[in-house]
């Protein structure tokens, strides 16, 4: 017989999966492929697992964002802050020590997210999109962005932003933009694979605008 604890361990690795498992299903086929059913086949859980955890449509969305959230922090932790936490700008590596630096970082981010997570970010889309027109996910919606958004906060106080909440606004904006181009836009087919060198240059074009906002 399981024990309370190991019950808890296996409902959260199961919550995991689901979530992870949605997510791909709605980069794949769009916000009309996920169903309790669809998640269940392609996690190969006994039918019934999904709604077990997440009753309705609507709860199954709301775990999509907050995984969604915990997956970009981590690698905004890994590419950007080096594993420090929201709002102090430093990590593991310390704080980044200029301009240059925070380009090379966030550049990094950004072309992982426009190849190997390619996937995640287009479910982010989509999902998002349906927050906007559903006001039950509005809440779950806003709290997965704000994470986002302090990482930001950070790292452009870290590097002198006079006020570093209203420049990571800009800053969050203008990388989603970025990305929702090379992903959706209407050249997305047509260019070629994304550049390390060319998201430099725009990563520093973006942090030296954000950090000149009055």
């Amino acid at each position: 017989m399981s024990t309370p604890e190991r019950g808890t361990e296996r409902g959260a690795d199961r919550r995991t999966l689901i979530a992870d498992t949605a997510i791909g299903l709605v980069a794949a086929g769009g916000l009309r492929a996920l169903t309790h059913r669809a998640v269940d086949g392609a996690a190969r859980l006994p039918a019934g697992s999904t709604s077990y955890y997440f009753r309705t449509r609507t709860a199954l969305i709301g775990a999509c964002y907050q995984r969604l959230a915990e997956l970009d922090l981590g690698d905004v932790d890994v590419d950007v802050a080096g594993g420090g936490t929201a709002g102090d700008g430093a990590g593991a590596r310390g704080p980044l020590p200029d301009r240059d630096a925070a380009a090379a970082a966030l550049a990094a981010l950004l072309h992982r997210w426009l190849t190997v997570g390619r996937e995640r970010q287009l479910a982010r889309f989509e999902l998002s999109l349906e927050a906007a027109r559903n006001l039950e996910l509005e809440t779950d919606f806003h709290r997965a962005g704000q994470g986002a958004r302090a990482r930001a906060a950070g790292i452009l106080a870290a590097l002198g932003a006079e006020r570093p909440e209203e420049a990571a606004e800009l800053l969050v904006a203008w990388t989603d933009g970025l990305l929702y181009d090379r992903l959706a836009g209407a050249l997305a087919r047509s260019r070629p694979a994304p550049d390390l060198t060319e998201l430099t240059s725009a990563t520093r074009r973006m942090i030296d605008a954000a950090l000149s906002t009055p």
